[in-house]
């Protein structure tokens, strides 16, 4: 099986078990690009107690990087010039990146009854295998959506209540 993007909805009665599986889930995804945990407490209250993006400072320095010695070219200044506006650049797509995220757990906050948890998880998955068995082994109901699906599904719901 090709490289698939998804993301993956562990639903899970006890959110112990979710908490669990999240600590778990950072070890044995690979491809795992964000992992989180939304709950609703017994009250109804919403919360994102853990929450687990991989690495994205790599790409700001290396953006920065890139741009320092493009800039060398113009002497000293053009290098500081051109490592602070990729860098600046690289920051703000991983911000814009992060805010669909939160976007997208506001969405699913509905999916996700009083006292029980959901597990979130963003990946390129070569086999459903380790995602299939972490649901298994924590006791959780697994949704596998296509990344670009649940996009659109997000982006819907957004422009539906702006339109509200």
């Amino acid at each position: 099986m090709a490289d698939e993007h998804n993301v993956l909805l562990m639903s899970f009665t006890d959110p112990q078990d979710c908490r669990e599986a999240f600590q778990n889930a950072k070890v044995v995804l690979p491809g795992l690009a964000y992992v989180g945990v939304l709950e609703r407490s017994p009250d109804g209250m919403v919360d994102v107690p853990e929450s687990h993006a991989e690495d994205t400072t790599k790409y700001t320095v290396g953006a920065g990087v890139a741009g320092g010695l493009l800039g060398l070219l113009a002497g000293p200044v053009g290098a500081l010039l051109g490592l602070a506006n990729a860098a600046a650049v690289t920051d703000a797509v991983e911000r814009a990146r992060e805010e669909e995220g939160w976007a997208g757990m506001i969405f699913l906050s509905s999916r996700v009854e009083e006292g029980t948890a959901m597990l979130v998880a963003d990946l390129y998955e070569e086999s459903h295998q380790p995602a299939d068995d972490l649901a298994r082994r924590h006791g959780g109901t697994l949704e596998r959506l296509p990344a670009k699906e649940f996009a659109a599904q997000v982006r819907a719901a957004e422009k539906a209540a702006r339109k509200a």
